[in-house]
């Protein structure tokens, strides 16, 4: 079969083979046949067929010769292309040289033999960085170099040449739509030349436009070279020393018009003596100024600067009319300054009582900036061991509630809880307010999700309210906030523990809602609600509502609350009336989204029956805590081991000979030891990730971010010991998730 796609010489080969074979089965149909009429009819078949192939070849015979002849003359028109063009042109194809014109090769005479096809294109820079026909090679072979590399963005290049005999060559290299090469040389020496031509006439009319300039002015200005000779200088600079006209021209050396000065003494004695050290100062501070009074009476105004060439500038001012009435202006000062003085003696007789008023007020203000920065830094310094004890004794009072409850002491272990969770409160309160009168290193604004502390307050105050008969509910929030997260969940838990307190029925509502790009934080409530005449001082220290029932309250909270919104740039306000209930809200400024809100585990919340069989390791060195946290756990069902240290906590483990499978460790044990050591020791010589929950006073954003990296849990004191069991059940069956199925 003949394929259309062949060359004519392929095309006609085979049709000779066909042509052949058509023949030699003719013969054969002859010598086998029997019908005359047969073989007859096979001839004139088969010279049809002859005669069809025949002017098949004869028109592909024809075709080829036009397509010869087409492709000498493109080939002709195509070279007389080239030579027409003005530059030197040469075209690179896969990077090897295909075509270039006669000036191309005649630009560089020395490299022109080499200038043949298939040359790279890098090989045709290397020759041209050995001509001998560069005029500057230093910079003709950086640029070369480039070339050489190819250019950064791999599509163009340019770059200038100098040849010798004042020759100027622009070489660019362009990149065609086939990603072949092009290579222009462009002769731009009549450009050079002209702009070189233009540069020193510009020069030129700026040197007399200068001089015209300085020939105007009211200052003498004269300018000198490196060397120290006379550049420019104008008539006026001569006029007011009193040169002679030929000392100041072109050429004239400074220290021959200073030598004229003081020979003539041109200006006054005084000011003649370190004449001859002006060179020198000049020299070492780059600048001279000096006030002559000239032998004529005028006082001249000398400066001195140091040009960028090395040269210097001298320009002298007439400032006679400006010394005299500075001279009137400074004897009237003299006179008017004693009469002054004396006013001001009377006035500093005066003074001086209302001075010693002022620093008895200074010392008064000043001893009590310092009694509030000792109280603030007391109460500060001390919330660890303030914590300690309290926490201690909210884990005794919850065993003595859980052992006598169903007996006579039962209302009264009741009480002691009550007044107890008070004196909490108010120590809370005190805490917060200490943080807020300090410096503000305590606020450390940052973006999460406000659903998280939502709930967790909710969480918190879930079975107070239920004890109180009160609905509390949280409305779900996935929305990012920008405050600071600690101090933003106090002023939250005060709003929703104040609508507790004061609602005796109905519910309590949390939730958010948008307003443009700032978020509302509320707390609705159906208590007794607030007038308008107190919801103005709600917010002052120690002030409640006229309507709220004695004993109910400090009035700290709401305080608490306006301060920590203060200092955060949040917006507190209030909408009540009297027995419909009240609504509080803060506005916070909104954040971009950086998550999806994590959702709070069942499992750490309410309270969960059933038995307790752990083995957990208490790390703590207050005695009376690690008594109470002890008696807590083992009251549930749990094997308790108890350490005062790091070194304690490894030993009995040692002992035990397996790991434990809780760790409860307080932060601040003694000196430089921490629980953070401790769990990090312990998980390390069991070689188990053993679960942790740091019970701590420290509130630091650090050791957050540290308990999120090395997995453990942080409970601030005093414990809550309605979440404490859960959290710790979590945490154990989370690390073993198959004794329980159901948990995630």
């Amino acid at each position: 079969m003949i394929d259309p796609s062949d060359p004519p010489e392929v095309t006609i080969a085979k049709q000779a083979k066909i042509i052949d074979a058509l023949i030699r089965r003719a013969s054969r149909q002859h010598e086998v046949g029997s019908s005359a009429y047969a073989l007859f009819q096979s001839a004139i078949a088969l010279q049809g067929q002859v005669w069809a192939k025949t002017r098949d070849l004869e028109r592909t015979f024809t075709e080829l010769e036009i397509a010869r002849d087409d492709r000498e003359r493109t080939q002709k028109r195509l070279t007389e292309a080239l030579e027409s063009m003005e530059g030197g042109f040469a075209l690179f194809i896969e990077g090897r040289l295909q075509a270039c014109n006669g000036l191309f090769k005649s630009v560089l005479p020395d490299i022109s033999a080499r200038l043949l096809p298939g040359l790279a294109l890098a090989d045709y820079f290397r020759a041209v960085q050995s001509s001998r026909h560069l005029a500057d090679p230093e910079k003709a072979c950086r640029d070369l170099a480039t070339a050489i590399r190819g250019p950064a963005d791999g599509a163009s290049l340019s770059f200038v040449i100098e040849f010798t005999g004042d020759r100027w060559y622009q070489i660019s290299q362009k990149r065609t739509q086939s990603d072949n090469i092009v290579l222009l040389l462009t002769e731009i020496t009549d450009v050079v030349r002209m702009n070189r031509q233009e540069k020193d006439l510009l020069i030129d009319m700026q040197a007399h436009y200068l001089q015209a300039a300085f020939d105007h002015m009211s200052l003498g200005i004269c300018t000198f070279s490196r060397a120290g000779g006379v550049t420019v200088c104008n008539g006026r600079f001569r006029e007011l020393l009193g040169l002679p006209y030929m000392l100041v021209q072109p050429g004239s050396p400074f220290a021959q018009i200073l030598r004229f000065v003081k020979d003539n003494r041109l200006i006054a004695a005084a000011d003649i003596v370190d004449i001859d050290d002006w060179p020198v100062q000049l020299r070492k501070k780059g600048r001279l100024r000096k006030r002559l009074r000239h032998a004529g009476g005028r006082v001249l105004d000398l400066q001195v600067h140091r040009l960028p060439d090395g040269g210097f500038m001298v320009y002298m001012a007439d400032i006679t009319l400006e010394t005299r009435a500075t001279e009137v202006l400074e004897k009237r000062v003299e006179e008017r300054t004693a009469e002054l003085t004396e006013a001001n003696r009377l006035l500093r007789d005066q003074h001086a009582e209302q001075a010693r008023v002022e620093d008895a007020l200074r010392e008064a203000k000043t001893d009590l900036e310092a009694a509030m920065s000792s109280k603030t830094r007391f109460l500060a310094a001390a919330s660890h061991d303030l914590l300690q004890p309290i926490n201690a004794a909210k884990l005794l009072i919850s065993t003595l509630a859980e052992r006598t409850r169903g007996t006579d002491l039962a209302p009264t272990a009741d009480r002691l809880a009550g007044s107890f969770s008070s004196m909490e409160g108010l120590l809370h309160s005190l805490l917060d307010i200490s943080r807020l009168e300090s410096t503000g290193a305590e606020l450390t604004p940052g973006d999460f999700c406000l659903g998280e502390i939502m709930r967790a307050v909710a969480d918190d105050y879930g079975m107070v309210a239920a004890q109180k008969g009160i609905d509390l509910r949280v409305v779900p929030c996935a929305v990012w906030v920008r405050s600071d997260r600690q101090f933003l969940m106090r002023s939250l838990q005060n709003l929703v523990v104040n609508a507790i307190q004061y609602t005796e029925n109905g519910r309590v509502l949390v939730g958010a809602r948008r307003r443009g790009d700032r978020i509302l934080l509320q707390v609705w409530d159906t208590g007794i609600g607030i007038s308008p005449a107190d919801q103005a001082r709600v917010f002052q220290e120690f002030a409640r509502a006229g309507n709220a029932v004695p004993g109910t309250g400090m009035g700290l909270g709401l305080s608490i609350v306006d301060r920590t919104c203060r200092h955060l740039g949040h917006v507190l306000s209030v909408q009540s009336e009297p027995g419909r209930g009240s609504v509080f809200s803060i506005e916070i400024e909104r954040a971009e989204t950086q998550a999806p809100c994590p959702q709070v585990s069942e499992a750490c919340s309410g309270d969960i029956s059933g038995p307790f069989d752990l083995i957990a390791l208490i790390v703590e060195n207050d005695p009376d805590v690690l008594f109470a946290t002890t008696e807590t756990l083992e009251r549930w069902g749990a094997s308790v081991l108890g350490a005062l240290s790091t070194k304690e906590a490894l030993g009995l483990v040692d002992d035990l000979g397996m790991p434990p499978d809780i760790i409860l460790a307080d932060y601040q044990l003694e000196g430089t030891d921490t629980g953070l050591a401790a769990i990090r020791a312990v998980r390390a010589r069991t070689g188990a990730a053993v679960p942790a929950i740091m019970i701590t006073a420290n509130r630091s954003p650090d050791l957050l971010r540290t308990a999120t990296q090395d997995d453990f849990t942080v409970m601030t004191k005093p414990v809550d010991v309605s979440r404490l069991r859960p959290l710790i059940d979590w945490k154990t069956r989370r690390q073993n998730p198959a004794t329980d199925e159901s948990l995630p």
